[in-house]
């Protein structure tokens, strides 16, 4: 088996179904209520129902099937960086693989993500401050130990699995228009975007205001450093976009749009009060761009707004009688 590329297709996206079909969850998609968005037709993509509550299931798995098959999942297991969601998908299935997982997270990490990660019998360690400061530990501990080291979002494998996503809404929904999804460190958008670019859907990348990796490099010509200053950095938080979901932005035309954390934490609460649904801050950032006005469709367009996590504390939602 060929080693993977560091850049992906709708080929890469392809072999990783066929590789995942069994572990992973295939996508609920929902209408939302009509006028949600004028006259817009809007789809909710509820990939927070996925294994591990978040979109992250399918990369890991897809990484641990491919060295699986191919023999080369060292003894020493796999070791990943991660503000809490890639950490539970790695160890997800690591534990499924019977591959031992090391997960890195920074001190800040949510302690309910903690304690399921612990619960997947992952060895977690608690360093510095935000996820830059676990991703270099991190580095130091494959290179020691010899584990194979994954990504948090900018590996081939990750991003593959990741678009796995987006092939089953355009199978599901053949007429989708657009897909709207959270940025962060672009591992989801990477593979959407393969996967959006070859049926000439439109992509809207959507992130918070003061945590825009992928923002920040369209604007700069390239992946940048940034601030980070979100209630949703905890799954949106990387400091700088990968280069691939950069070159992919900028060869698709993404659109990317910016919203504000009142319009999340808004957007998270109408989710509780008129489905039930409970969604950390990052998997209410897409539709807080709709909601909000950000991104306004156009009559008829049919849009797909991904639900991508809900890996959060739903004591902060309020409950209205």
């Amino acid at each position: 088996m060929n080693a993977p590329t560091a850049a992906i297709s709708t080929a890469d996206v392809e072999a990783a179904a066929a590789r995942i079909a069994a572990a992973i969850r295939p996508v609920v998609l929902a209408d939302a209520e009509p006028g949600i968005a004028g006259a817009a037709r809007i789809s909710l993509a509820l990939e927070y129902m996925q294994h591990t509550g978040s979109f992250k299931a399918r990369g890991a798995a897809n990484l641990a099937a491919f060295h699986r098959d191919a023999g080369t999942m060292p003894q020493a297991g796999v070791v990943i960086a991660s503000g809490g969601n890639a950490g539970l998908a790695c160890a997800w299935a690591a534990k499924a693989t019977g591959t031992p997982a090391t997960v890195f997270l920074p001190t800040t990490a949510p302690k309910f993500k903690v304690d399921k990660l612990r619960s997947y019998g992952a060895r977690v360690e608690l360093v510095g401050s935000e996820y830059a400061h676990a991703l270099e530990a991190s580095r130091t501990y494959a290179q020691q130990t010899g584990a194979l080291l994954s990504h948090a979002y900018d590996h081939p494998l990750i991003a593959a699995g990741a678009g796995t996503l987006a092939a089953e809404i355009v199978e599901r929904q053949p007429g989708v228009d657009t897909i709207m999804v959270a940025v962060g460190g672009g591992g989801l958008f990477s593979g959407i975007a393969a996967v959006a670019a070859r049926h000439g859907i439109k992509v809207v990348a959507v992130e918070p205001r003061y945590c825009r990796a992928l923002n920040a490099a369209i604007e700069a010509g390239g992946p940048v450093d940034t601030p980070l200053d979100s209630i949703a950095a905890d799954s949106l938080g990387a400091r700088r976009v990968s280069r691939m979901a950069y070159d992919l932005a900028r060869i698709t035309g993404a659109i990317s749009v910016l919203v504000s954390d009142e319009a999340i934490a808004q957007a998270r609460q109408a989710l509780w009060d008129q489905r039930r649904i409970v969604v950390e801050y990052g998997g209410a950032t897409a539709l807080a761009a709709l909601l909000s006005g950000a991104y306004v469709p156009a009559d008829g367009e049919h849009v797909a707004v991904v639900l991508c996590g809900a890996n959060t504390d739903p004591t902060d939602l309020v409950v209205r009688t």
